[in-house]
C-alpha cells in the first residue's frame, strides 16, 4: 500500500541506529531504547503492530492539543494492534512531569533529553508525528498538529491497520 508523504500532526538508555541510512517515508523506522515510565520503551518490540510515534515538548501548545486526540486514536484502534508512543525532548525531566500530570495521559511515554532520537528522526517542529506500519517501515511524517488534521491522519491509520506485514 503507497502512503503519500503528508505535513501533519530522558535519559537515553541505549540507541540502536544506523545514521547511514536515510531517514524517510519508506525507509525503516530509526530503532531506539528510551527510559520511560515503565521502565525501558524501545521501538522494536512493537514489531508487528502499527506505531504512531510523537516527539513533543512541555513547552509546545499544539502539543498539548494533540494529547487528548491521541489518547482517543490509542483507545479506538488498540485491539487492531496500534500502539501510541510519545517521545519527550525536553532536557529537563521536571518540565515533562508538571505537563504529564496534568494530562495523565494513558500512551507509551519515554524520554529523550539528550535529543538523539529527533535528530535520527529528522524532527524539526513540535510536535513531529510519525507513522510506523508493521513491518517497521515509515509511512508518513506530520509536523505540527492542527484539529482540522487528525480526520486524515486518523485515516492513514486506518489504512495502515489494513495492512499487513
Amino acid at each position: 500500500m503507497n502512503f503519500p508523504q503528508t505535513l501533519f500532526p530522558s535519559l537515553v538508555i541505549g540507541f540502536a541506529c544506523s545514521f547511514a541510512n536515510a531517514f524517510g517515508v519508506g525507509a525503516m523506522a530509526p530503532d531506539f531504547r528510551l527510559e520511560g515510565f515503565a521502565g525501558e520503551v524501545g521501538l522494536g518490540e512493537y514489531r508487528g503492530k502499527v506505531v504512531y510515534l510523537d516527539f513533543w515538548a512541555s513547552w509546545c501548545g499544539p502539543c498539548k492539543q494533540s494529547f487528548p486526540w491521541m489518547e482517543q486514536l490509542q483507545a479506538k484502534y488498540a485491539s487492531q494492534g496500534l500502539r501510541v508512543v510519545v517521545v519527550n525532548v525536553d532536557k529537563r525531566r521536571e518540565d515533562a512531569m508538571k505537563f504529564l500530570q496534568y494530562k495523565k495521559p494513558d500512551l507509551i511515554v519515554a524520554f529523550d533529553a539528550q535529543g538523539i532520537t529527533p535528530r535520527a528522526y529528522a524532527v524539526k517542529a513540535m510536535p513531529t508525528s510519525v507513522l510506523i506500519g508493521r513491518d517497521g517501515k515509515v509511512l508518513s511524517v506530520h509536523r505540527g498538529f492542527r484539529p482540522e488534521d487528525t480526520d486524515a491522519l486518523e485515516r492513514q491509520v486506518q489504512l495502515a491497520l489494513q495492512t499487513k506485514e
